[in-house]
């Protein structure tokens, strides 16, 4: 269970520099009922808003920008561009005392170029080539490709996707006034800093302050979580000669880090430090293993083998049976590649299915995490339902059996850091890249974070944010969260 190393778009500094780059995936989930039981663990909220599709992108009615682009075409993207800006600038002019001490100051300047010519300089460089957007912390500007980087953005993934790299942007503009990064900050720190002050802005947007934009809570808020798997960090071997030099951090950790702007604000951010990170990442491996590429196979022997090493650590009163075949079920109706009946307690594998769901993407610059955990991550989140259903007392079929078998599919992720020895002499393990790959699965398909007739909930911030509480956390507190 680990991730081929591939080429993936991430945010990379050149000099002061900061790069962006994002995607778009949907997610294609059934909304099931239920009832909540908390504004933390409320299937149908977000952050303690209404999980609801909407319009997302510009406004039709935008209020004009207030600042203006130096060495500007002209152009659509440069105009979306300084409506970003402005806004961004708005929310923090009316926000930034809050947390911070002292004024909010804009930044001074804010500029494009086309990458394509040969006369454009930024922060002391050439811009010929630089698919880029960025903050010069010399002389306190923000700058951007309006030639390839943000057309190529807002062509994939609409007018949201600049607004967050240029959100991001700004982060650093914020870090440095408030003074809460220095020299000598790890770029781990700074870019996840970052990421969460633009999930700062983000809330404010979502609850319909921003005179320009608005952002659903349902599908719009999905494809920006899906924007920051893209901005993670490429896999490394431990040999690699880069290996823990300049990290951003993985997908994992980088939603993560949007998340906690956008429910707990601007001073989640602050508090972010080496000590903060390293706690949240623990024993979470991320290096492969020298002359490895991580991808196990999936193959019956291989389901089996996951499926022994879920019989170990969990080691439940009566283990469920694993088949192949697809026998009707009484009390559950699912058609998804991995299914459990609870009248039997029977786990059914679709192999060729699996197959598909742990192919990896053949579409490279997407930057999707796709790989054998998206389809291991939605067995072992079968095998938890048994868990579940032996622990008693819970429903199997509601809106909260869908987010708490996230969370326990979090857990069963955590216990694999540690190697498993199965019967059949098999070792299984989690290796770099397969949380991310869980995290992409959980937004694409919902499949982890689904109840026991495959349905899921509307939101795939509540279903990530469930799969983190356990990967976290522990089995009671899943049941206690999701009671």
């Amino acid at each position: 269970m680990t991730a081929t190393g591939r080429r993936v778009l991430r945010w990379v500094p050149a000099a002061a520099l900061t790069l962006g780059t994002a995607l778009i995936v949907s997610a294609c989930s059934e909304p099931v009922q239920g009832s909540a039981v908390s504004v933390f663990a409320d299937p149908f909220r977000v952050a303690g808003m209404p999980a609801t599709d909407g319009p997302t992108g510009l406004r039709d009615d935008a209020a004009e920008p207030t600042r203006q682009v130096n060495n500007t075409d002209g152009g659509d993207i440069d105009m979306l561009a300084a409506s970003s800006i402005s806004d961004i600038e708005q929310f923090w002019a009316q926000t930034y005392g809050e947390t911070f001490d002292g004024e909010f100051t804009p930044v001074s300047e804010i500029l494009s170029w086309d990458s394509d010519g040969f006369d454009g300089a930024f922060c002391g460089e050439d811009t010929y080539n630089l698919v880029n957007a960025a903050y010069c912390d010399d002389d306190r500007t923000i700058g951007w490709d309006r030639g390839v980087l943000l057309p190529a953005l807002r062509s994939a993934n609409g007018d949201m996707a600049v607004t967050m790299v240029l959100a991001h942007e700004y982060g650093h503009a914020i870090q440095a006034q408030a003074g809460i990064v220095a020299d000598d900050t790890p770029t781990l720190v700074s870019e996840q800093q970052a990421d969460c002050l633009a999930g700062v802005y983000m809330r404010w947007v979502a609850e319909d302050n921003s005179p320009r934009f608005t952002l659903s809570t349902g599908d719009g808020l999905n494809s920006l979580m899906s924007t920051m798997i893209g901005f993670r960090d490429p896999l490394m071997t431990i040999d690699d000669s880069d290996a823990g030099e300049d990290e951003h951090g993985s997908a994992f950790e980088r939603v993560s880090a949007f998340q906690f702007g956008f429910t707990d604000g601007a001073g989640s951010c602050a508090a972010m430090d080496p000590a903060e990170i390293k706690q949240r990442r623990g024993d979470l491996p991320v290096l492969l293993p020298e002359d490895q590429s991580g991808e196990l196979q999936i193959t019956a022997d291989s389901v089996r083998s996951v499926f022994d090493a879920m019989n170990i650590l969990f080691d439940p009163a009566e283990h469920p049976t694993l088949t192949f075949d697809r026998p009707d079920c009484p009390d559950a109706d699912s058609d998804a590649p991995a299914t459990f009946c609870p009248a039997t307690n029977t786990i059914s594998v679709d192999l060729p299915a699996m197959e598909v769901l742990g192919a990896q993407s053949e579409d490279e610059d997407a930057g999707l995490a796709t790989g054998d955990n998206t389809a291991y991550s939605v067995l072992i989140s079968r095998y938890m339902q048994s868990v579940q259903q032996q622990h008693g007392g819970v429903a199997l079929n509601t809106a909260q059996a869908a987010l708490r078998t996230a969370c326990l599919t979090g857990v069963a992720t955590a216990k694999l850091v540690k190697e498993v020895n199965t019967p059949d002499g098999d070792t299984i393990a989690l290796t770099a890249g397969d949380v991310d790959e869980a995290v992409s699965g959980i937004l694409l398909n919902g499949l982890v974070a689904s109840d026991v007739n495959g349905e899921s909930v509307p939101s795939g911030f509540s279903r990530i944010d469930a799969f983190r509480v356990g990967v976290l956390g522990d089995t009671e507190r899943c049941f206690k969260r999701f009671a």
